[in-house]
């Protein structure tokens, strides 16, 4: 019995719901409609000024600016607003002040380190000599460690290209021995 109540409860909340939303969206785009300018993104003036800032407008540019440095006219048969509006952005050379996002903490502390680090990276030539030398030794080290392997004596398995176990015979045992000896040479020297 108590379930045909909640039911009947989640059934009303679910309409209230739903006959708010319709009334939002309908406030919006009657809303949207009354603002300036929404129903005239065509009628917009794009041009260089002497500085080479990029401006945008609702309104003509001065008499002074040469036919070259307009970038954009509207489009035939747009209207212009009341008042001026205009928004000048900054040259293409130019530097304009970046908007930062809102970021983690922790997030941006981990990425200013890995950039510290990086740079710190690149900036030193003597690293790429040290990541060299450390794997030169490690090569070494795992070639010394294979060749003791290889001639313990101790059976030593691989897999085949089926997945199936098979044991080194002597003379695979000898190539693979070759190649590790050859490997110190290169590495260890």
């Amino acid at each position: 019995m108590s379930e045909c109540y909640a039911l009947a409860a989640w059934r009303r909340s679910r309409q209230a719901f739903l006959s708010f939303m319709s009334a939002a969206v309908l406030l919006g785009v009657t809303l949207g409609a009354g603002v300036p300018g929404s129903s005239q993104a065509n009628t917009l003036w794009k041009w260089r000024d002497a500085n080479g800032r990029l401006t945008v407008s609702d309104q003509p540019p001065p008499r002074g600016v040469p036919e070259r440095d307009i970038v954009e006219r509207p489009a035939a048969g747009g209207r212009a607003t009341a008042g001026p509006t205009v928004a000048t952005l900054p040259a293409a050379g130019a530097s304009a002040a970046p908007v930062a996002p809102r970021t983690d903490p922790e997030l941006e502390a981990r990425r200013r380190a890995q950039a510290v680090q990086a740079r710190a990276a690149a900036s030193s030539p003597s690293t790429d000599d040290a990541r060299r030398a450390a794997q030169r030794r490690e090569n070494c080290n795992r070639a010394r460690a294979m060749l003791a392997t290889l001639e313990s004596g101790q059976r030593i398995a691989r897999l085949n290209d089926k997945g199936e176990r098979v044991v080194l015979d002597d003379t695979q045992r000898a190539q693979d021995a070759r190649r590790a000896r050859e490997v110190i040479a290169a590495e260890c020297a």
